[in-house]
């Protein structure tokens, strides 16, 4: 049912501070060909009460996140309904392109929406919310509650104090540099 659903472009380019990387593109995104595209996410929202944005974006400019040092990828390409649709099997098998990607545009973060994806690419199967002290590519890994309207788990100042900790973490590494 997936299988002819567009892919969805990423938001790269080099020298980011911050990738974020979700599991894999909702089918809704993947059809209209925009990020965090289905309304019950809460990803735009979260990131500009956290500081990322000085606007909320929507999902139509999602291409305006370059504009704040913010990126985005996916680790699946594969669009499907549920995050939960991906299998560990396609994490493994999407492994390499993740880490040639990090390699080309060289961020300097790369921030997991959920623990599922960072677990299955490291083969740790218990993961901590946060920095990680494994990276990705040489790219310093966080991991971040996933903001899916699906995932009720978190409310949104729960999610908003997880994205602001991963915003100040990164300004903190990028005084220490300049």
């Amino acid at each position: 049912m997936t299988g002819n659903a567009p892919l969805l472009p990423d938001i790269l380019t080099r020298g980011l501070t911050v990738v974020f990387c979700g599991i894999n593109p909702g089918l809704t995104s993947a059809i209209a060909g925009h990020h965090f595209n289905n309304r019950s996410n809460r990803f735009w929202q979260v990131i500009h009460l956290a500081g990322f944005t000085p606007i909320q974006i929507q999902p139509e400019n999602d291409r305006t996140l370059l504009e704040y040092g913010c990126g985005l990828t996916a680790v699946v390409a594969r669009p499907t309904r549920r995050a939960d649709e991906v299998t560990n099997e396609d994490f493994i098998q999407a492994r390499a392109a993740l880490r040639r990607k990090l390699e080309r545009f060289k961020p300097r973060a790369v921030a997991f929406l959920g623990k599922s994806a960072y677990s299955a690419i490291t083969a740790r199967p218990v993961i901590e919310w946060g920095k990680q002290s494994t990276s990705i590519a040489g790219v310093t890994a966080w991991v971040v509650p996933n903001p899916s309207g699906l995932n009720r788990g978190f409310r949104i100042d729960e999610l908003v104090a997880a994205y602001r900790k991963l915003r100040l973490g990164v300004s903190r590494v990028q005084q220490a540099r300049t």
